[in-house]
Parts: C-alpha cells; structure tokens; sequence
C-alpha cells in the first residue's frame, strides 16, 4: 500500500503523512531494557513467561480502511473525527487469511473486515442469501463462509466474497440454530440446535456441506454424559475432536468426529477453571481450546484435554484493552492471532501470540507492505 498526498505545503505533507501512519498502525513500540515494549499488554502478565500480546482493537470500518491525504488533511483543519461503518450487536466471529467476518444480528448480516486488502464490505444485504438473525459463523479452508441464521433456522454458504451459493436445513431441521462449525476438508458440517425450554432437542445436527443432505445426530436434553442442556457452540479440535459449549450444563463436553462421547471438563463455580455463562469455544493449531465466558468477562485457555493453562480480560464497566462487558464470540486463526469480540462496547480485540512478530503473519502483510 503507497501513501500519496496532495500539492499542499511541505510542513503540511510531513504532518499528514504522520497521520495517517498513526492511524492505520497505532503507535510504535518503545522497547526498554528486557525486550519488552513499554506499556504493551502481556499474558499471562510478569513474573510469569508471556504467552499473548495485545495487539489492536477493531470498532469499525475506519480501524481498517486505510485514510486518504486528502481526509486526514480535512479533518486536520475542521478538526472532525474520522468515522466508519461500526458494529451495532456483533455476535459470532470467523476469520480467513486475514479477512475478518464478523455477524450481527442487529443490522442482519455479516460485517467483513478485509486486513490485508483495507477494505470492508457486508455479505447477506440482498437476495438470495439475506439473512436475517445470523448467530454463529465459520469458514473453510477456502474461505467460504458458513452462517447459521436464527430467523431462517438455516445455515447459508457463501464465498470467501459473499456470493451466495446455497441453503442447508430450514425450519424443520432445527428448533433454536445456534452456531456452526466445518471440518478441515469440508466434509462435515455440524451445527448446534440450542433447543429450549419447551423442546427436548438439545443437540448437534450433522450435515454433508457439499449437498447440503442430513447424516446424524448426537445429545439429547440432560445432564449426564452425552446430554446436552442448552448448548452454545462447537469447535474442531486438532485431531477431529469436537468441543461443544454445554451452556446450561456449566462444561464442555468432547466427542469423536462421529458424536462418541469422550469427557468433559468444567464446572459452575467462580474460580478459574469454572464456567458461570460459557458461550463461545475456538481451538488452536496445537489442539488448546479456548472458551469465552460473558459472566467472567473473558477467554480461558485449556489444553486438548481440559487442563487450564490461562485467562485473558476481565469485566469491566469502562472500555478498553482486554477490558468486557458482554463477550461472545472467538476465534483463532491460522498465524495464532486470537480475536474476542465483545457485543458491549461492540469491538473486536486481537491477540497475537509472542512467538509471532507484529510484522509476521496475515495481518502483518499490510504493514510490511506499507513500509517498502
């Protein structure tokens, strides 16, 4: 990306030229005497040895468009604020190479934060393919994008550029849609049916994403092994596991690729370790799980086989860094930057981990690119 200015004077070409590379990248890291960055955000935080490093927050189209000369220099003398298109009740959260979906169910379709590109665009506006409550998302390894909307009670497939391209379920396949989850060769999609009070179907419905037909089902309404009371979402883990969020049940429970049952951890409680409102589960590359809790305010970390290892955020009443309301959806993409979307101060926080540069990865293309 090349920044270009207008025929204004000099003293004004240097102070928008400063401008804009603060806007798009935040401000620079001033390193101290132990390698680490001043005022950078660190977890697990010191004496402990970092794993995640804040990175950046997202609010709206403006954080991820880049700014042209001529904006930032009309905005230098008005003294107008920059906007952008913002998110009004963002719920679930998938991400590809960079491109950033984002669903919300206010405004009825999905938001798409393109990093790499500098672009935002919206996919389910129009039909066919207009959405209308979409909750959980994901996308495959070729980027199409998969969502399951409330409203419709069915999950529509779209490409990585929002083409629509086709319909799975309807209302009768599902009593309360939830999310949806797509295994690495796309040859399974499962989808969690939440239920409800009034229904017995607390469960997992399981789907060939190619044609779209019904292979099988596992949970029912309980509490025992297997059982399901009001599920919230499901993620692949790094052997083919399945990790799905049993809500009301305060745990995650595991399974097989084929519904098995295997265990499960957690328990309602205060501590870490506990859940009190699980909602959203993402995995990693090495197998780790990650479950969003909105009564917590955070993200805990477990390994592939329910251990904690760490927590990142806390509730608070006042915005900022790591700092939530009402979190709800996560993800964690292929570089290992994760990305916690929080429906209170409608925002998307991003953490990378220290084993990547800030240059590294798909959200450091940009940047690089931008510094040639």
């Amino acid at each position: 990306m090349k920044c270009t200015l207008s025929n204004s004077g000099a003293l004004a070409r240097i102070i928008v030229a400063a401008a804009v590379v603060t806007l798009s990248f935040g401000c620079a890291e001033i390193q101290t005497g132990d390698g680490m960055a001043k005022g950078v955000l660190v977890f697990p935080p010191p004496p402990d040895e970092p794993r995640f490093t804040y990175e950046r927050t997202i609010y709206s189209a403006a954080d991820v468009v880049p700014d042209s000369s001529d904006s930032a220099l009309r905005r230098l003398v008005t003294g107008e604020s920059r906007s952008g298109e913002g998110l009004a009740k963002p719920y679930a959260i998938a991400v590809h190479q960079g491109r950033i979906f984002v669903s919300d169910s206010a405004e009825r379709f999905v938001k798409v934060f393109d990093w790499p590109q500098g672009r935002f665009f919206r996919i389910g506006e129009e039909e066919p393919g207009r959405l209308m409550k979409p909750l959980g998302i994901d996308v495959d390894r070729n980027g199409n994008l998969y969502v399951a909307d409330a409203s419709l009670r069915a999950i529509l497939v779209y490409d990585r550029d929002g083409r629509y391209l086709r319909k799975i379920g309807g209302e009768k396949m599902f009593d309360r849609l939830s999310s949806v989850s797509v295994d690495s060769k796309a040859s399974r999609l499962y989808v969690v049916d939440i239920g409800g009070v009034q229904s017995e179907n607390h469960r997992v419905r399981v789907f060939d994403p190619s044609n779209g037909n019904h292979l099988f089902d596992f949970g029912k309404r309980g509490k025992e092994p297997g059982e399901f009371n009001l599920p919230r979402d499901i993620a692949i883990g790094k052997e083919g596991q399945l990790y799905v969020v049993d809500g009301g049940n305060f745990r995650v429970q595991v399974f097989d690729g084929d519904g098995k049952y295997r265990q499960a951890f957690g328990t309602v409680g205060r501590q870490m370790g506990n859940f009190a409102r699980p909602k959203e589960v993402a995995t990693d590359r090495e197998g780790n799980v990650y479950v969003a809790d909105a009564a917590f305010g955070n993200f805990q970390i477990f390994n592939p086989d329910g251990d904690l290892l760490m927590f990142v955020g806390g509730r608070s009443e006042v915005d900022g860094p790591a700092k939530y309301m009402l979190p709800s959806g996560i993800f964690v993409d292929e570089d290992g930057r994760i990305y916690f979307v929080d429906q209170w101060y409608r925002k998307i926080d991003i953490y990378r981990p220290m084993t990547l540069k800030s240059e590294d990865g798909f959200l450091g293309k940009r940047q690089l690119d931008a510094a040639r």
